[in-house]
């Protein structure tokens, strides 16, 4: 089928999406430090008026300190958020964004609205994609279910009235947000314009093709209503709230419930939104949403693709590194969800989760069958929390040789939000990477960085993180010696102090106060699509705050974002 739309309204919409929001600042620096560059402000509160899409009165809190949000670019769908939500939308379980061009990183996790550009192939991809999901809605098995007015239809005037029917019930849920006139007419008219040669089927399937290719859809457009007393910022309707929140906690579209919500005027106010968080965090969606965070925050994704010999390392392969990241995904998402739920807890947990071909890995005895189950671990298995898990351990190393740079930049870096660059310039060329062929030992090869000073202010720093994580090789196995020298994993950083060990490095990180700050504030980054910057300090700080005073539990976290000023408003003027 000829493609409805044109690749140039795409391209024109996604080269807009960088220009949508104010951004006064760069991103935070150090944001895994307590404190605030921001001072006491307001105590006046605000109200709404109803408008389309949220109906009733609502409010709005004052702000908590003088730096307002100034931030709220335009977000597209992800290729997360895009499967999810043709799956509740459609029934399309085939994850067809899956053929979508890598997303730019951005901040982190893939979904920085500041790096999502559409270029010529994703814009291309959109077409094509949407015409394979519209497609697959009108096969004999999803019909009943996308048009169920299709099995009545007998002549041009009812086929005509079945295709508003599914333009007025369906595009509302696809475009997120009540039609405006006259738009659900120009779509039966091109039902119409196809149907003149085309049968019913391929002209309702063009008609959903072009609802799935329109930025309505791709896009998640924000507006707001004014608040009074308030010029800084505007108040999101419900419509626009309802989207907030099913995206954030299902990465997907929201349900007949919220939308429900939105209607009557429910997400107007903290409470409300507050109290719609809890039952989308109570659905096992959310769940989903909680793996792909950690997908993106830990370096699990990709260990069925490691490349170990295996020769020196045969009991690894890629069905093992499947299990690696099953193991931290269950051990998170039971920790979570039915166990203490606290982020510290995850580094000091003395349990895990395997099947028996998992723990035959691990040297774990009495499991049995091919279902997770929680292993307790005792000392003689030098094992407990995360970070001795062995997809965590194995995930990081790009190579046969031990490395503990990489090791601990990945803790500096995504658990204590502590920025390092690579060096660059004259600085790169006077770098001499250790001999891989060495017979030295990990620690005695990279000791030279603390040393060196030109890398020691960056090395010291992470070095030590690595160290500690010695005693465990490439695939995350436990040994005593390297080369026939003892392992030395005792560590002295200046982030956290001393500790020989994972177990008492892990420790020390469980009772960080920046390791926590710095768990805050990649949810958020998540959670709103955007690197957090300097301007938002109240909003990242008031979070923090709040997950502290809720002993770091993360679920307390998730809904604490839906109570921000920066989750509840809109800078009333954007770029």
């Amino acid at each position: 089928m000829k493609p409805v739309s044109s690749l140039a309204l795409l391209l024109a919409v996604g080269g807009a999406a960088a220009c949508t929001g104010e951004v006064a600042q760069g991103p935070m620096g150090g944001v895994g430090q307590g404190g605030s560059d921001a001072t006491a402000g307001s105590t006046s509160s605000g109200s709404t008026t109803a408008t389309a899409g949220s109906a009733g009165g609502g409010t709005v809190p004052p702000p908590s300190c003088t730096t307002t949000v100034t931030r709220a670019p335009l977000r597209r769908l992800t290729r997360f958020e895009y499967n999810n939500t043709v799956r509740d939308l459609l029934g399309d379980s085939s994850f067809p964004a899956n053929t979508f061009p890598s997303e730019q990183i951005g901040n982190g996790f893939g979904n920085d609205a500041d790096s999502q550009q559409v270029v010529g192939a994703l814009a291309e991809q959109y077409v094509s994609v949407a015409e394979k999901v519209a497609t697959n809605a009108v096969s004999a098995e999803r019909l009943p279910t996308v048009a169920p007015c299709a099995a009545q239809v007998t002549d041009p005037a009812s086929e005509a009235a079945c295709a508003k029917t599914v333009a007025e019930s369906f595009t509302p849920k696809a475009w997120r947000r009540a039609l405006q006139p006259g738009e659900a007419d120009g779509l039966v008219a091109l039902f119409t314009e196809v149907r003149a040669a085309s049968d019913f089927k391929s002209s309702l399937s063009a008609m959903l093709e072009a609802i799935l290719q329109s930025p309505e859809f791709l896009y998640k457009p924000e507006f707001g209503t004014a608040v009074a007393g308030r010029t800084d910022v505007k108040q999101p309707t419900g419509e626009e709230m309802a989207t907030r929140l099913s995206y954030l906690f299902w990465g997907s579209t929201p349900d007949e419930a919220l939308r429900t919500a939105a209607a009557n005027g429910e997400l107007l106010t903290p409470d409300g939104v507050r109290l719609q968080a809890q039952r989308l965090m109570a659905d096992p969606r959310a769940r989903e949403v909680v793996r792909f965070f950690f997908d993106n925050l830990l370096p699990i994704s990709s260990l069925s693709q490691l490349e170990r010999d295996p020769e020196q390392y045969p009991a690894f392969n890629a069905k093992v590194g499947s299990l690696m990241r099953t193991e931290t995904q269950t051990f998170l998402e039971k920790e979570i969800f039915e166990g203490p739920g606290t982020w510290p807890g995850v580094f000091t947990a003395n349990y895990t989760y395997a099947n028996e071909e998992l723990a035959r890995f691990y040297g774990l005895s009495g499991v049995t069958g091919d279902t997770f189950q929680k292993v307790m671990l005792d000392p003689s298995t030098h094992r407990g929390g995360l970070l001795t898990q062995a997809g965590v351990l194995a995930g990081p190393v790009h190579s046969n040789r031990e490395n503990p740079v990489v090791r601990g930049s990945f803790v500096v870096q995504k658990l204590m939000c502590r920025p390092i660059p690579l060096p660059t310039g004259d600085i790169a060329a006077m770098v001499t990477p250790p001999d891989p062929n060495s017979a030295a030992t990990a620690r005695q090869r990279f000791s030279t960085h603390s040393s060196n000073p030109v890398c020691k202010g960056c090395h010291v720093n992470m070095d030590p993180f690595g160290f500690a994580l010695e005693n465990f090789n490439v695939v995350g196995q436990w040994r005593e010696q390297e080369n026939g020298v003892a392992i030395d994993a005792s560590g002295d950083a200046p982030l956290l102090g001393k500790f020989n060990g994972a177990l008492e490095m892990e420790a020390a990180l469980a009772k960080s106060e920046d390791v926590q700050q710095c768990f805050a504030t990649n949810w958020m980054s998540f959670g709103y699509g955007r690197t957090m910057t300097a301007t938002e300090a109240c909003a990242v700080q008031s979070v923090r705050d709040t997950f502290k005073a809720k002993g770091y539990n993360v679920q307390e976290l998730l809904l604490a974002l839906t109570q921000s000023e920066a989750f509840l408003t809109l800078p009333a003027v954007r770029e």
